[in-house]
């Protein structure tokens, strides 16, 4: 094994991130339902939110771990934060938890 294979993975967890612009994102959730978690607090969720989300606040972590393992993991899920921050840690904890394919909205709700 070399130094840089073991420094950089095949298969590393940017490969299961996709970061999407407002448009491309707006595209994506809207063809069919899709698995889409606004991981801000509850607050920040009843002051608004996407229409359809569901809120599973990042700072919760039991909550937060035990919401996604009940999620399909072959599954698309898009996530959402207010600026993006949380989200990206959020994607990087599902692809350890074996999910494949995480779309992140950039720069967050705030974006929207």
């Amino acid at each position: 094994m070399s130094i840089f294979s073991f420094l950089f993975p095949k298969g590393n967890q940017s490969d299961a991130i996709q970061i999407l612009d407002r448009d491309a994102y707006k595209n994506a959730i809207s063809k069919a339902k899709v698995q889409l978690v606004d991981v801000r607090t509850a607050g920040e969720f009843r002051a608004g939110h996407i229409k359809g989300a569901r809120n599973v606040d990042y700072f919760q972590s039991s909550a937060f771990g035990e919401a996604f393992s009940k999620m399909k993991k072959d599954e698309p899920v898009y996530l959402y934060c207010q600026s993006g921050n949380r989200s990206q840690k959020a994607a990087r904890k599902l692809v350890d938890m074996g999910f494949s394919e995480v779309y992140d909205l950039r720069g967050g709700y705030r974006m929207w």
